[in-house]
């Protein structure tokens, strides 16, 4: 029996200072850069592993970092812990409700997204030589492996440029997060039966059959009566009043590790039962976006860099450096990805102008990417320097993102917002105490300054789309819309409420400013970038403090239209 000694402690302490401590500060750094902070975390595990520290100075390396397996097996737990978490609350922040409820255009592009990029990369995977396969015998499977690999998309990453690009809360946004949810899902069922495939020792069709048929029946379960038993769970939890987010958090641990080995037994990976975890604990609408914030914060702030600094730990990446490797799987992956989401598009009601925007949303691999390679590795499905390809790849879709997303909306037609607001779409008390009660006065307001709108009308098609994915922004700012038909021109009117309404904000704080928009059903560029402009001018807390301190209607337009003019030109 081993046991841990104080010199395996200590060694265990040090590593994980020196791994969490250089990868969350340099990861704050990306940010500020906009850039993901997996490239930190990625960037600090090279730096420590055998590809810098270990080269350069292996004595000393070896004395932080030894070989010995007692003490590696203490942090790779870590990290797996690490990635089991990732994927749970990667799932949590899937709505698969509001992605059905879109599954119209959202599963024509997810479904092109998926069917194009793998043929497209199967082919070229397939005649790799053999000196970059394990077992060549088993070319099919590592072609199918490699091909499914270049097909999902990073949805975390592509979030976390559309809110950058005050994007996110947009039906743009919206319909982007909805088919990147529906390539996960689908992505991980098809990577999950391969691996469940490959690590059988032998390849019967009996037992291929009854893995597929116990992992469709878990994800049909799940998805229905699993994600009810779940609601009502957490419902009760919200009835007896216990103690939050603290329940919540063991709630969803347990789901997550009950589905881990569910899936475990099944014969595919425990991470995907964490992934369908989250989405069955995220179904619930009782469940606050507050605490989804939190448990997303404590797993990114300290499980997540973990992990994704043992990836650099373990392998050598300039030995394991192939230039032939990492061009073919970037440009095949960010190749086909892109050209698979754009197809959809070409299928669906996506408005011409958005076409691009979507299709370049898509293309990141980023952290998914990396997660099914590292998988593929640990089971001796891919060789190291494919792996090292996988993750050079996954980091350029990723760092490219940003800037490529930007551009497509550089092109878009300028427009002035003050066209769509005045002076009489103003409230400055809201007699309003609840969300429904806010929208309702505010439709009111608006029908006042466009004689051809129906309050019933406006009213029905914003609080439907508040109920598919909620428009409260951080720092007391909501943003309700819809997109209405017949309406020829964008009415914008503002309210305020000085006590605060519960919106389900993703800081927890009550709203005091509400804006809400309303565009033409036909034109999806103009609510886009209204919603973009109204976004950028309440980040500064300069402009929020001014507005509610304002006393008159009066005063709060002239705030708001200065405010609003020294940026009327909408560009990214």
């Amino acid at each position: 029996m081993h046991y841990f000694s104080e010199k395996n402690i200590f060694i265990f302490l040090l590593q994980f200072l020196l791994a969490l401590g250089l990868a969350r500060g340099l990861g704050e750094l990306f940010r500020r850069w906009k850039q993901p902070a997996l490239t930190a975390e990625i960037l600090v595990g090279v730096l420590l592993g055998p590809t810098i520290f270990g080269r350069f100075l292996p004595g000393l390396h070896g004395r932080i970092f030894p070989s010995d397996a007692l003490q590696q097996g203490m942090f790779e737990t870590v990290a797996w812990l690490g990635l089991l978490f990732f994927l749970l609350v990667t799932g949590l922040e899937i709505d698969f409700s509001s992605a059905w409820r879109q599954r119209g255009d959202a599963l024509k592009i997810a479904l092109s997204d998926i069917v194009v990029p793998m043929a497209i990369a199967f082919i070229p995977a397939y005649f790799l030589p053999d000196q970059y396969l394990v077992d060549p015998d088993r070319r099919m499977v590592f072609a199918l492996f490699l091909a499914t690999v270049m097909t999902i998309s990073a949805m975390p990453i592509a979030a976390r440029a559309l809110v950058d690009l005050n994007l996110y809360k947009t039906d743009l946004g919206f319909l982007i997060m909805s088919a990147l949810s529906v390539n996960d899902i689908i992505g991980w069922l098809i990577f999950t039966m391969i691996l469940g495939v490959f690590t059988q020792a032998t390849l019967e069709i009996k037992k291929v059959v009854l893995i597929f048929s116990a992992t469709l029946l878990f994800v049909i379960f799940s998805l229905s009566l699993g994600r009810i038993l779940a609601q009502r769970i957490i419902i009760k939890i919200k009835e007896k009043g216990l103690p939050e987010p603290a329940t919540s958090l063991t709630f969803i641990c347990l789901l997550g590790i009950f589905c881990g080995a569910v899936t475990q037994k099944i014969g595919i990976h425990a991470l995907f039962g964490f992934f369908i975890a989250g989405i069955v604990a995220g179904e619930a609408r009782e469940f606050p976006e507050k605490t989804r914030q939190i448990i997303s914060q404590m797993v990114y702030a300290v499980f997540v860099p973990l992990f994704f600094v043992s990836i650099g730990l373990k392998v050598d990446f300039l030995r394991n450096f192939d230039i032939f490797l990492i061009l073919l799987i970037s440009v095949v992956g960010i190749g086909g990805r892109f050209l698979g989401a754009w197809l959809g598009t070409r299928f669906s009601s996506v408005a011409k102008v958005n076409r691009l925007s979507v299709a370049i949303a898509h293309t990141p691999g980023g952290s998914m990417e990396i997660v099914i390679g590292i998988l593929a590795l640990e089971f001796n499905l891919i060789t190291e320097p494919v792996f090292v390809a996988i993750v050079f790849g996954a980091v350029l879709s990723s760092v490219i993102l940003g800037p490529w997303l930007a551009y497509s909306f550089n092109r878009r037609k300028e427009i002035s917002i003050l066209e769509s607001f005045s002076k009489k779409g103003i409230i400055s008390h809201l007699d309003a105490v609840r969300r429904d009660e806010a929208i309702a006065e505010l439709c009111e307001l608006a029908v006042e300054q466009d004689s051809s709108l129906r309050q019933e009308v406006i009213y029905k098609a914003v609080l439907e789309r508040e109920n598919l994915m909620g428009t409260a922004l951080e720092n007391g700012v909501a943003v309700p819309h819809g997109r209405i038909p017949g309406l020829l021109k964008p009415v914008v009117v503002f309210g305020r409420s000085a006590p605060g309404i519960e919106w389900d904000s993703p800081d927890g704080q009550d709203t005091h400013l509400i804006f809400l928009i309303l565009t033409p059903k036909e034109n999806d560029d103009i609510q886009v970038q209204i919603l973009r402009v109204i976004s950028r001018m309440t980040s500064d807390s300069s402009a929020r403090q001014d507005i509610l301190e304002a006393e008159r209607e009066e005063q709060i337009w002239d705030i708001l239209a200065a405010r609003l003019a020294s940026q009327h030109i909408v560009r990214s």
